[in-house]
């Protein structure tokens, strides 16, 4: 039995742009005993609604639920909206403003003259309105045509879920297209997948083939070949593909339901409508080669600028240098010299060059320069990066505010929009982008949107880390095009007296791994040690540091020496169980008060980012779950709804830690790590490391990710399309 709660709307709480309510609803009628304390009372309520007014009745169909901090609220499922049956109600629906030129005398007349069917006549026989007296043809247009189309939206939304759409889905689906959405109903419901990311193309073509639609109808075969584009060329980071691959992943896609005909004249009408693009054999999606084109374009412009010019540039440097205390070489002064002469400057190096050295620098210079005082200054610039952790390492290296690219660009996680964009700029006038390896294509080309097209940008990375999870690799494709301004940083400026970590660091990018290297000096530990043992020693190391800073990094989650396995080794060192220490059981695994968890996913209304480490603070598991995880001073409670947002953390991906850096740093390599074994990754562990550097495992499966360059190999073309744009400098 369905749970339905009729009355009526009152109060609006909260409202997203895509039809998310909570507000308070006053029930006259339920079937369920557990609400009917709240008949005659108003209960808090929770869904999704195309609109919702105070003059109708409502039936909900949902359940009760209990809010961890609101209480009961009933959580609507779906709904109707019923016309008013009864004379007072009728009149004040009539007269509530709805009816433009309808007045509460007049809808007294009409209900009058028409009876308790009023609307249903107004609906199927406006003719009759005619026979009442006083009343004009305006107002009968009004009348008809208004409650014409009152009913045809909400109908819209019952038939989108009646066919199998949410009614998320039907009201995204409606807001988009409003009244053209029956018409895209009846000629390609696949379009809903391609204009609203929201909607994947399984659940759409699951819907489509439900409702009649053919296995091999051309419509279905091109909406097929866009889904795989951009599933391939995000899980590959490629910007483009060529024909036959796109061809192998269709027939995957479609379950080997496609002939070769009917996939060239889907793939032939897609590039008719200009939805992909075809350049020399290379197939791009619409949306990709735009983006780069975008960068290429921005790019080109900025390279054109003309050079800023100051007398006064080299002794601000010098008055820079003497505010630190610290001389640059002559590299970091190229850098900083640059950053004022030109609109766009690329600074590179490995580890120990000082990179974030000159992001400093030339925050102070560019102060200087312009005769601003620090509070300006933060609204001046910008300083960004792609993750939480890498914004906060340069806001306290700068003292001055940073932040996320999403969240500088106001990213709405309900609509996955950005806020600042080219139709809101952000008024800054420089930027600094750190750890510029890991923003991909698509990043970029929002953030390019969002920026005034003259804003000067500067960016700063090592492209010898590990690429963006995105899409692209523009860090490596500016640099190698030779056509930008690009300082690369080689001198050592981090190098300590004995000490081997960077050094290691330089051979591993090199390919060339000089084993005397390891346990010369107290920073730089290499333990040979047989797979079946290697969590062992990890375990012992890691008592040698129960107060410190110490982090294990690992390729991956499964296996004998996955990061699973080793956290719940490392737990019982750490955290151990103790009487009066809270537990509780999450997917099968245990979480005590003070575990190490890290963050899985962006959460900004939070101020929480993916790959931000924290500690559980306190455990609720008495009459409602709770998690509270202290992040840096931010406390931030979890319930069961976001319970899959964290993890342990005593040992973490390699992926997860780019863009942190951690006093001792272990990393486990076996042979066992398969395919995850290669150069970037295991170069982007050990440039982690502040400190000491502890590996444990096979030398032999060390030197083969040394030597394995080849894992995602990506395919793009911004380094083309800036050499054949942009002369070289």
């Amino acid at each position: 039995m369905e749970v339905f709660i009729k009355g009526n709307f009152k109060k609006t709480i909260f409202k997203s742009d895509n039809g998310y309510y909570i507000g308070l609803f006053k029930v006259k009628e339920t079937n369920s005993e557990n609400l009917e304390e709240f008949v005659n009372r108003t209960i808090t309520f929770t869904g999704y609604f195309h609109e919702l007014n105070e003059e109708d009745t409502y039936l909900f169909y949902g359940k009760l639920v209990e809010h961890d901090k609101y209480g009961k609220q009933f959580q609507v499922e779906n709904y109707e909206r019923l016309l008013p049956e009864e004379k007072d109600s009728t009149i004040e629906f009539l007269s509530s403003g709805l009816f433009k030129g309808i007045g509460e005398k007049t809808a007294e007349k009409i209900v009058e003259f028409l009876g308790k069917d009023t609307l249903t006549i107004i609906l199927e026989n406006p003719s009759n309105l005619f026979l009442i007296p006083g009343l004009t043809k305006k107002q009968i247009d009004t009348l008809h045509h208004t409650l014409l189309d009152y009913q045809a939206s909400y109908q819209t939304i019952v038939s989108l879920n009646e066919l199998g759409f949410s009614t998320k889905e039907s009201l995204l689906i409606y807001n988009k297209y409003k009244d053209q959405t029956n018409t895209i109903l009846q000629d390609n419901l696949y379009l809903f997948m391609e204009d609203l990311e929201e909607l994947s193309f399984k659940k759409v073509d699951m819907i489509a083939l439900k409702n009649g639609m053919k296995k091999d109808d051309v419509r279905r075969i091109q909406a097929a070949i866009l889904y795989i584009m951009d599933e391939v060329c995000n899980l590959y980071g490629h910007s483009y593909l060529l024909e036959d691959e796109i061809f192998a992943y269709t027939v995957r896609a479609l379950n080997n339901q496609v002939a070769d005909s009917e996939f060239l004249l889907a793939l032939k009408n897609l590039l008719l409508d200009m939805k992909i693009i075809l350049i020399e054999e290379k197939y791009y999606l619409k949306k990709m080669y735009e983006a780069e084109q975008n960068i290429v374009k921005r790019c080109g412009y900025l390279m054109r600028c003309s050079d800023c010019t100051d007398k006064k540039l080299d002794s601000k440097i010098r008055e820079v240098e003497e505010y630190f205390g610290c001389f640059y070489n002559q590299e970091q002064i190229e850098a900083i010299r640059l950053s004022f002469l030109k609109k766009l400057l690329v600074v590179t190096g490995g580890p120990g060059t000082g990179k974030t050295t000159i992001i400093k620098a030339i925050c102070e210079l560019y102060r200087l320069m312009n005769q601003l005082s620090y509070q300006k200054l933060s609204e001046r610039i910008a300083l960004l990066a792609p993750t939480g952790r890498a914004s906060k390492r340069i806001s306290e290296s700068t003292n001055l505010p940073a932040s996320t690219i999403h969240r500088f660009l106001k990213w709405n996680k309900e609509n996955n929009k950005f806020g600042i964009n080219e139709y809101h700029k952000s008024e800054v006038d420089l930027v600094i982008i750190d750890e510029f390896s890991m923003v991909d294509t698509y990043l970029f080309d929002s953030l390019l949107k969002g920026l005034k097209y003259d804003t000067k940008i500067i960016i700063v990375g090592d492209y010898n880390q590990l690429p963006s999870v995105g899409a692209g690799q523009l860090l490596k494709d500016m640099i190698e095009s030779n056509c930008l301004n690009v300082v690369e940083l080689k001198e050592l400026y981090r190098q300590k007296e004995n000490s081997n970590i960077i050094n290691l660091a330089y051979q591993i990018n090199e390919n060339c791994l000089d084993q005397t290297i390891f346990n010369q000096t107290e920073d730089l530990i290499f333990i040979p040690t047989p797979t079946h043992e290697v969590t062992n020693h990890i375990i012992e190391i890691a008592k040698q540091y129960i107060h410190s800073d110490v982090q294990v990094l690992a390729p991956m989650y499964k296996t004998l020496n996955g990061i699973d396995s080793i956290n719940i080794a490392l737990q019982q060192i750490f955290n151990p169980k103790e009487k009066g220490k809270k537990e509780i059981l999450i997917n099968d695994t245990i979480y005590r008060e003070h575990d190490k968890v890290i963050q899985l996913s962006n959460m900004p209304d939070e101020n929480i980012f993916n790959g931000d480490i924290g500690y559980i603070e306190e455990i609720k598991t008495e009459s409602k779950k709770e998690v509270y995880i202290n992040f840096d001073g931010n406390i931030v409670k979890y319930t069961p709804t976001n319970f899959q947002k964290f993890k342990h953390a005593y040992a973490i991906s390699i992926h997860k830690s780019q863009g942190s850096e951690f006093d001792t740093i272990i990393i486990p390599i076996v042979h066992g790590y398969g395919k995850m074994l290669y150069r970037k990754l295991i170069y982007t562990g050990v440039t982690r490391v502040k400190k000491k550097l502890y590996l444990i495992g096979e030398i032999s499966a060390l030197e083969k990710a040394i030597q394995n360059d080849d894992t995602n190999i990506r395919r793009t073309t911004l380094k083309e399309m800036l050499m054949d744009n942009i002369n070289v400098v």
